[in-house]
């Protein structure tokens, strides 16, 4: 998840859609997200990868109880597009720990 669930959330949703037995969304937490945030889509994940503490603040205010299922992943709004090479092997780096080589 993300601000705009444009670049960022949407880049990290592509590199683990294919994973086998692994169900991926994205969303953000802006009012205009092409897919926003829901207590239903909180709900229905196990695992919440956020890319900054504000959107793990924002997801804590609709579902406090999901505090034990969100990580932060400290990537920055930097990117100003979808699948942004760079953007990509900072994804990887940081998802490797949970899934291994993307």
């Amino acid at each position: 998840m993300c601000a705009g669930n444009v670049h960022r959330s949407r880049t990290a949703q592509e590199l683990l859609t294919g994973i086998k037995g692994l169900e991926v969304r994205s969303a953000g937490i802006l009012p205009l997200s092409p897919t926003d945030i829901s207590k239903q889509l909180i709900d229905w994940a196990n695992v919440v990868f956020v890319m900054e503490e504000p959107h793990k603040e924002a997801i804590l205010r609709i579902s406090p109880e999901a505090e034990g299922k969100i990580t932060v992943l400290d990537i920055p709004d930097i990117y100003l597009r979808r699948n942004d090479p760079e953007l990509i092997k900072k994804l990887k780096d940081r998802l490797f720990p949970y899934f291994g080589r993307i």
